[in-house]
Order: C-alpha cells, then structure tokens, then sequence
C-alpha cells in the first residue's frame, strides 16, 4: 500500500538518485535544473499511486540536458526506461541526445486484432513492463483526438490511450516533456498533456511540475534563442485587447537573414553539403509547404515527375495496413510523421478520380529494414490540407465499398473494403518542406 509520507529509506534513495542526476551533467547546473533533479528523485522513488512529472522549459533552457541525464542516471542503476514520441521525426532526435533506441507513442502502445466482423481494429497493447519510467518528449503535440477509432469514423483521445497503457503495468510512471509555448495540437489554444490541473483531475495522477526557465551559459550567444526570448516576453504581456507588434529578428550566430533572390542558390548548396535527411524548409501553412516542396523538387533536387525514386515522404495519417505480415518489426504501424524513402515506382493508375501510385518504399528510421511495397495517394501529395478529411475519407469509403457490394453482407463489404489497397493507400507529403 501506498504510504502517506515518504520513508527514511526513500528519503535517502531521493538523495542518492538527486546526486546521481546532478552528476550527470556535464555543466553547472541551472538553478532550475538543480529543482527538477531535487523533484525528478523524489519522484522517482515515490510509492504513491499514478506517479507522473511534467517538465517544461523553453529552448535553451536545458531540457534535452536533462532527459540525458536521466537516462544515464537510470541506466546506472540498473532501472528501466522507454523513450517515446509523438512522431517518427521527434522519435529520432529524442534517440540521439538519449543514447537509446525511442519509438513513435503509436507504435509501441497500438497493435491490430480481429473484430467481430472478420476485419482488422486496432487495441491497446498491454504494457507488460513493470516498474519503468516512460519519457515522453515533445508532448506539446499530444492533442486530445489521434487515438484508435471508437467506431465508425470518430476517435478516442491520444493522450487517453497513453496514459492508460502506462498505468496498466505495475509500478510504471509517466515523465512528460515539452514546451508549453509551442503551437499546441491542431484545432486545440492549448497543449492538453502539459496542462498540470488538467492531467491531474482527468487522470487521478500523483503529479508533480517543473518548469526550466534558465538559459544554460552554452546557449547564451544564440541568435536563435536571444530572439525567441524577445519573442517569448512579448507574448507574456500581450492579449487581444492589448497586442503587442512581433520584434524584428536580429542575425546573428546561428542565425542568419536570406532574401528571397538568394534562397535558391543557398538551398542547393545546403543541399549538397549537408543532404536532404539534415535539411527542412519551415514555412508556416500547409500551402506554403505544399509550394516549397514543388519548387525544391523541381529547381534543387531535379525531379519533373508527381512522385521519383529517391524522394523522401512524410506520412501524414497512420496506417497498419501495409506491414501488417510484416512479423519482423516490433509494430504494423506506419506511423504519422514517419519518414520514408521511395525506392521505387512500380506503377500509376486512377481509381475513383483519384490518382494512385504503387512504389517500394523503405522506412527511414529503420536502416537495416528492407523495402516494401504500398499504396500511395497521389492527391495529398499537393493538397493545401494536412491529410484528407473526415468527410473525404468517409466519401472514398462509400465508393470503394460500392465495388464490392456483391459480397452480399455489410460485415463482408466491410472487410473487403478495409483491405482493398487504394482505400489503405498512404497518405504522404514531401518531406523537404
């Protein structure tokens, strides 16, 4: 049973885990950081119920410093982590600073089972770990929709799946990370998994919060960060009735002011020096992105076709069809911000007054993986909209449905339609912008 106050022993594990911590980074601490390492160790030796720590802090501020260290200091003790993300992207650089393998959220938590109906739906997976932490970074993107689907074409909360696949294995904890200035998760004025009141009162969870918000000495020569500072203190006082004019952004380290003439000739040079895994393009619309990627394409990279071997692709909607024989891989799961890499185009075709593609593709993330073949939607490619919506989606379900009505029952329609290829093709844009 949970105890009502923290034991000698406990007390002392928090100290010992606090000195560790401590002893991981590999600078001064910030007095910030020396507050989530006092609060990280009495967190992670606490024996009360649903345990869970939001951490917040702002570029510059130390947070990837932190996570690191926290890994280390786990990996010391012989305890357990797992590192999650929201996308494939995110997943990658978490690895990097941790020194750990780190998955999607959807691809460790999801997996497919049989419905009644003879088709594929989608369950929690049970969390069989015990006594570990998970990490999860950028939680400013956990919105409250993106879940499994809850029947016909509404969906359960992302953030609802994650922390009931956490709590469901004994003695594990929930460490969420991000920056709550960020954009929060489309359609949403907030980031719901930063929100501490929130988590604590939907959840039932023991929580704790720490915000880091000392600039880290290495970061303070930053042109990046002086003008996100300026940028974050205007915004701290402006409101709807009192807006604040954005500043004007200084060059300086690590920043630098292109004029539109110059663009071209900077991004072929980048290109080659650094390759296009090292390089984006950050625009602010979808139809910008959507017009930086036709241009990169056809003025940098060469490309004149809709779709060549060798362009990099961004998923933009989950998909479980495509490797879903595929036993090999931990997950079926062809995740929403995965990035992928065509190999090759096998062939083009329209169906439904839609063009199609089917290629080989690998994943990025996963080197060693070899190609596969799938699907693709063409018409999301150059869409203006992030990925198709409910009612484009549900449209294409009623025609691809319509061809196979001969089956007789709606529960065999309804599988044929599940696994029918143009249906489950992926829905992809180019990843450069």
């Amino acid at each position: 049973m949970p105890r009502s106050s923290p034991s000698l022993s406990n007390l002392a594990r928090a100290a010992e885990f606090e000195s560790r911590l401590l002893g991981q980074i590999p600078f001064t601490p910030t007095e910030s950081q020396e507050r989530f390492a006092h609060v990280w160790s009495r967190f992670i030796v606490s024996e009360k119920p649903r345990c869970a720590l939001v951490l917040r802090g702002y570029a510059g501020t130390g947070k990837t410093t932190a996570v690191g260290a926290v890994v280390r200091t786990l990996r010391d003790a012989r305890q357990k982590c797992v590192l999650l993300a929201p996308t494939g992207r995110a997943a990658k650089v978490l690895a990097g600073h941790a020194g750990q393998d780190a998955s999607t959220i959807h691809r460790h938590i999801y997996r497919p089972k049989r419905n009644p109906e003879g088709g594929t739906a989608y369950g929690l997976m049970p969390n069989r770990r015990t006594d570990t932490l998970f990490i999860v970074d950028e939680a400013s993107m956990i919105g409250e929709s993106g879940g499994l689907p809850s029947g016909g074409f509404q969906y359960r909360s992302l953030l609802d799946d994650l922390v009931e696949f956490v709590y469901s294995g004994h003695g594990c904890r929930l460490m969420l990370i991000g920056d709550d200035a960020q954009l929060p998760p489309v359609g949403a004025s907030e980031s719901p998994a930063l929100q501490g009141p929130k988590l604590r009162d939907a959840f039932d969870l023991t929580l704790a919060e720490v915000t880091l918000n000392d600039v880290v000495r290495q970061e303070l020569d930053s042109a990046i960060l002086s003008n996100a500072h300026d940028l974050r203190m205007r915004m701290a006082v402006t409101d709807v009735h009192n807006p604040v004019p954005l500043p004007h952004f200084e060059p300086g380290p690590g920043l630098q002011r292109v004029f539109g003439q110059e663009l071209e000739d900077l991004l072929v040079d980048l290109h080659a020096k650094h390759g296009e895994d090292n390089l984006v393009v950050i625009t602010r619309s979808n139809k910008r992105a959507v017009q930086f990627n036709q241009q990169i394409r056809a003025r940098v990279l060469w490309q004149e076709d809709d779709l060549n071997a060798g362009d990099r692709l961004m998923v933009v909607a989950n998909n479980y069809h495509w490797l879903a024989d595929h036993e090999e891989l931990a997950t079926n799961l062809i995740a929403n911000g995965d990035t992928l890499i065509v190999d090759r185009i096998l062939s083009r075709f329209k169906r439904y007054d839609t063009p199609f593609a089917e290629a080989e593709v690998r994943l990025a993330d996963v080197p060693d993986y070899p190609s596969f073949s799938v699907h693709i939607n063409l018409s999301v490619l150059t869409s203006e909209r992030a990925s198709q919506s409910r009612a484009e989606r549900k449209a294409l379900y009623d025609e691809v449905s319509a061809d196979h009505s001969h089956l007789g029952s709606k529960g065999k329609i309804h599988e044929a339609t599940n696994a029918d290829p143009c249906y489950q093709a992926l829905q992809v844009k180019f990843a450069y912008a």
